[in-house]
């Protein structure tokens, strides 16, 4: 058994499911207006495999992690990457004179 002092250097990410009482929507309809879901703490999130609420705090660092994976997948995907001859001609080789691309054509 490894020993450990203090918190974990990284976070781990939890899975996580949508409430099965409000679907997500951290809100459930009452008779006059919405009210807020009692399961998710009105997060409309629950741990996958507990099925229980997170803390708030541990709530918003686990949405937090996961925003910044989309954000970062969504910066990937607005990229576009050359492939096949056209990426030859697309990346910089620095062959040419004075250190610029050079395509031999």
């Amino acid at each position: 058994m490894k020993k450990s002092h203090g918190p974990a250097f990284t976070k781990l990410m939890i899975d996580l499911d949508q409430c099965p009482e409000c679907r997500g929507k951290a809100v459930i309809g009452g008779v006059f207006h919405d009210l807020p879901c009692g399961l998710c703490n009105a997060s409309g999130w629950v741990a996958a495999a507990t099925g229980e609420a997170l803390a708030l705090d541990e709530l918003v660092t686990q949405l937090s992690i996961r925003l910044q994976n989309a954000q970062l997948h969504i910066n990937e995907l607005k990229q576009p990457r050359a492939t096949g001859p056209e990426a030859i001609y697309q990346q910089g080789n620095r062959l040419g004179a004075g250190g610029i691309n050079y395509t031999g054509d």
